[in-house]
């Protein structure tokens, strides 16, 4: 299937590894040229330098906070004319309702919400004036069915996905879409993460803890960033310009809900 992306501009945030490394490769198979972003400068250098080999489209990083307005600075300058944005960040730490202070909000906020918020502003305008354009945020499956121990992200993921709801058919007579991606358990360090805590709370071995979770998902498994990556690619393409402030479960059936 021909995406029609060929020569686009996409701002991939939080993509130098996980779900973000993996829609930036999607939209590169896809000729997608890339703003690639993250903290870590060798990481991301790494991996764009290794999609500029196997893709040959151009690839642009730029190493920074893309949480602090420094930082969103920097990447909307080099993201220009972008008619793709990818939004993405990790995720706050887990916890108890009792852990979280006015401080902890915030920075889940900042990250979750104001920022992706922050890059909808900056750079959609400039695609309703080129009559096109595709916005990716990717969320968690948690605004849909909520996880107790991250209810950092619970909350900010939700604020944002409201924020998405209004906008998103605001924008669209312009030919630009903006949809939300709900990933469940993929294999990324945030996964390894979560297992971690969990394998020492319940005296498991690492593989012991994956393997549980595992078997919680009608798939048996956990998904990969190549096939959520795909989803991200074909959300962005010419034949998703009727799908507009949807939130798209990608989680092996983990969500058991009807709607």
């Amino acid at each position: 299937m021909d995406l029609g992306l060929k020569g686009k501009r996409a701002l991939v945030c939080a993509s130098s590894k996980g779900l973000g490394l993996g829609c930036a490769r999607a939209l590169a198979e896809a000729g997608v040229d890339l703003v690639m972003n993250a903290r870590g400068a060798e990481a991301l250098e790494a991996e764009a330098q290794a999609i500029r080999d196997e893709f040959g489209v151009q690839v642009t990083t730029v190493a920074c906070d893309v949480t602090t307005e420094e930082g969103q600075a920097q990447v909307i300058e080099a993201a220009g004319a972008a008619d793709i944005l990818v939004n993405n960040a990790g995720g706050p730490p887990p916890g108890m309702w009792t852990d979280w202070e006015r401080e902890d909000f915030i920075k889940a906020l900042d990250a979750n919400m104001l920022t992706p918020i922050a890059l909808i502003k900056a750079l959609v305008p400039g695609m309703m004036e080129r009559g096109w354009g595709r916005v990716v945020n990717i969320t968690s499956q948690s605004v849909k069915a909520p996880i107790a121990v991250l209810g950092l992200s619970n909350s900010a993921r939700a604020g944002l996905t409201g924020y998405v709801a209004g906008t998103a058919r605001q924008v669209a007579g312009k030919g630009v879409t903006i949809n939300n991606l709900l990933p469940g358990i993929h294999a990324t360090d945030r996964a390894d993460a979560l297992d971690r805590g969990v394998a020492e709370r319940e005296g498991l071995s690492l593989e012991e803890a994956r393997a549980k979770r595992a078997a919680t998902l009608p798939v048996g498994r956990y998904g990969t960033k190549e096939e959520f990556g795909a989803a991200c690619a074909f959300l962005c393409s010419q034949h998703a310009g009727f799908i507009i402030g949807q939130n798209i479960l990608l989680d092996g059936g983990g969500v058991n809900a009807t709607l």
